[in-house]
Parts: C-alpha cells; structure tokens; sequence
C-alpha cells in the first residue's frame, strides 16, 4: 500500500483514453529505418552493408564504447542504404535503412541466453539491447552493475506513468505482468536484493490487480506493490526514490548510492521476456493519441518505423497535425515530421490540431508563487528567469538551480504561460559552461 511521504505534485489531465485498448500488432512497414544512436550513450557502428540480407533479432550495430547498447534488425529484408541524417537533438545520425521482405524469419543469433553468473547475466542483459524504455535511454546492463553492488538491497520497478495520454506501460503490466515479475526476479537473484516494489499511479486499477494476483500465484512475498496517488510527476526517479523510501536523492547522485536498482516496468518486462524468448528489443508498445489521430490505440511497432506508418495504422489523420511528440506532452519532445522514425526508447507519439499545439500568448510574470509551489524540490523558477537573463551564475548556483529535472511542473502550473522550464534548461546549461571554464 501507499505510504504517507508525499512532494508536492500537479493535478494534470490524465486523458488516458487507450488505457481500456489491447494492443495491437501492426503490418511490418514496406521498410524500416534503424537509427545506431538508440542509447544515451556512444552510437553504434553498422555492421552490415548496403545489400545485406538481415533477420528479425540479427546483431546490426555495436561499439566497443562503455555507455553504450547493440542495436538489433526488427524485420527480415535486404538493407537498400546507409545514411547519415539530422536527429532531433540537432546532431547527425547514421540510419540502417531495410525493405522488408514481410517474412519476418528469425535470426540464427536468436537464443535464450544460458547464465550461470553474475557476470554472465550482465552480458546477457547487454546482448539485449536493452536501454531504459522510460525515456532516458541509459544502457540497463550499466545500470545493473553498479560500483557498489554490494551496498544495493533494493529494486524499484518504475509503473507511475505519470504523463497524460501514455498507456503502454499500464498495458504492460496488464497484458505481460507476468514477464514484469520474472524480470524483477531474475533482477533480484543475480544482484542479491532483499526486495522489489512496483510503483504505481492508482489510475491504473486493473495493471495492480493483476500484479496483486500473479504475485500471490507465484508465493512472491519479496516483492511488493506501493501505490501512490494520481499526480504529475511522481514517475520522476527522484520523487519516486524518497516516496518509497523516506530516501532524499539530490541531483547528480544516482539512485545505487542510495542503495536502490530503479528501472521502468516495460524495460524489466522485456528482461524478462529475453531470457524466455531469446528475442532482443526489435519492437515497442507505443502509444498513439492525440486529438488529429482518427483512432488512437497501443500498437507493437518495429524499431526503425516510420510514423506515418504508425499512424496510418491508427486510421491516419482526421485533423492536421500542427506538432507531433515523441513522448509525453510534459517532457517529450517535437518532431519536425511524420518522417522520423521509432527509437528503442519511443513509448509515444502524440499528434496535435493547431487548437491544441498552438502556445499562447506570454504574459508578464504577477508573482504568484504557483511555479515555486509545483515544484517537487520547492526550486525558484522566477528566480531563475531573471538570473539567467542577467547572467548571473552566482545567483542561479545559490539558488540550486541544477536541482531541477525539467519536468515541466512549473511551466504547465503559470497563469502567465512563461516557459519556465526551459528557461531553468537554458540557466543549467550557462552554471555548466560557466563551471567548464
């Protein structure tokens, strides 16, 4: 059950309208697009050519870098080209591009991995390819292997979901809460941890029962379900951390200093999936809605697809898309088109009228106090937005400044719709420059 420690939140619209909606397989697309910077890490160097047959869960790009994942085929075909495009966060990026042969065979590669150590399950976990499917994208085997193993006793499955319109984590707990738990099991064996909680919003009433019911199925009495309430943004791991625990995680610490393992429910869902399926990440549950979708659903998509696809999938448009989100409406990010393709960590796509993607007008701050109030850190925003403006490093480090995570909180929260979260994204980056030099 829920425990009492609670950081302040926001009320926002939950609009989980595909909750309810099974999620679908859709057609493999006439061809798929892999991107080779699918972690947060290093990007992946291609190790197929242009004319290469390729199959479902083949091996197609690694590095030798530490912080980095293999990146694997999600579909049978010929590879038709190799080219360099300009990603989202303004840098270049190497795309394997396959026509598919719709035959979906599997690759040879393809086997539940044998583990018999340690060492050998965080191999296994890196073949997977597995990366935080939460949105951030770090490589699990590196989050598996902390420094201080012997000091971690606990795990935590992040299930908040906490942003508006996502789904497909309850969908997963809901449809493959089974594969949830082996993951978390086999987590617990090969670390040695005492004890699981999974942490979930309490609008997700039918993924707890569930959970409640395997759990009791399989006599799991280490692992526990903590229920917190429906606010935003309770999935961010640092609130999480303190409302299961009572334990405070400041920036920059991670959370096995802590003590803690803290990954996303889909990510250990899909652990727990490899190692009965011997299939690596070469799909997604992505959740497709917003008000231009004509019929919004969950949908297993194939790494590499293309999002027009997608959403063609979902009945096409029945408005024009004036935004397109990868991601949630609070933290995700714009795409320039319906061109750009799924990533390992895409758990959306949300297509938007211009009535609702148009911002409006900003007005000038009344000093309300709201955004100082929304803050789960009780951070200063407004203070923010004048140092940063005057470029006053001193001030933005007084007032801790790199405490903010960006959640948006404070933005969505001001009567004079200022775009205070990206002004503290912009007053991090000067305190990080100001410091490099």
């Amino acid at each position: 059950m829920s425990h009492g420690r609670h950081l302040p939140s926001i009320h926002v619209p939950h609009h989980k309208n595909t909750a309810g909606r099974e999620t679908e397989v859709m057609p493999i697309p006439d061809v798929v697009k892999i991107c080779m910077s699918q972690s947060i890490g290093a990007p992946c160097k291609p190790l197929v050519e242009k004319g290469d047959y390729v199959k479902v869960g083949q091996r197609i790009g690694d590095t030798d870098a530490f912080v980095s994942a293999p990146v694997h085929s999600s579909v049978s075909g010929t590879v038709t080209d190799i080219v360099q495009v300009r990603g989202s966060m303004g840098g270049f990026e190497t795309l394997i591009v396959i026509e598919t042969d719709k035959k979906q065979e599997v690759s040879e590669e393809v086997k539940v991995p044998s583990v018999d150590s340690f060492e050998d399950f965080v191999k296994a976990v890196r073949d997977c390819g597995l990366v935080g499917l939460g949105g951030a994208s770090f490589p699990t085997h590196i989050k598996l292997n902390p420094k201080n193993l012997e000091e971690v006793d606990t795990l935590i499955v992040n299930a908040a979901e906490c942003e508006p319109f996502i789904t497909g984590d309850n969908r997963e707990m809901v449809e493959d809460g089974q594969d949830v738990l082996d993951g978390m099991k086999l987590i617990m064996k090969y670390l040695d941890l005492k004890v699981g909680y999974i942490a979930v919003e309490s609008n997700k009433p039918d993924a707890i029962e569930n959970l409640k019911r395997l759990i009791e199925q399989n006599g799991y009495d280490d692992i526990k379900i903590h229920i917190m309430p429906s606010s935003y943004p309770k999935g961010a791991e640092r609130v999480m951390v303190y409302e299961v625990t009572g334990k405070v995680m400041n920036a920059g610490v991670l959370p096995a200093q802590l003590g803690i393992i803290l990954d996303n429910v889909t990510t250990v869902g899909i652990l727990g999936n490899y190692f009965r399926t011997g299939m690596p990440l070469t799909r997604r549950r992505v959740t497709v809605d917003g008000d231009a979708v004509a019929d919004p659903k969950n949908v297993f998509a194939p790494i590499g697809t293309q999002i027009a696809d997608v959403v063609e999938f979902c009945g096409g448009y029945k408005k024009e898309p004036r935004k397109i989100v990868m991601g949630g409406p609070m933290m995700g990010r714009a795409t320039k088109s319906d061109e750009s393709v799924t990533m390992k960590n895409t758990g959306s796509l949300l297509c938007f009228s211009k009535e609702i993607a148009e911002v409006k007008e900003e007005t000038g701050c009344i000093n309300c106090g709201r955004c100082m109030r929304a803050c789960p850190f009780g951070l200063v925003p407004v203070i923010y937005a004048e140092a940063y403006a005057r470029k006053d490093v001193e001030r933005l480090n007084r007032f801790n400044v790199m405490q903010c995570m960006e959640c948006g909180s404070c933005s969505f929260i001001c009567p004079a719709r200022r775009p205070l979260s990206f002004t503290n994204k912009l007053a991090k980056g000067m305190v990080k420059e100001a410091s490099a030099k």
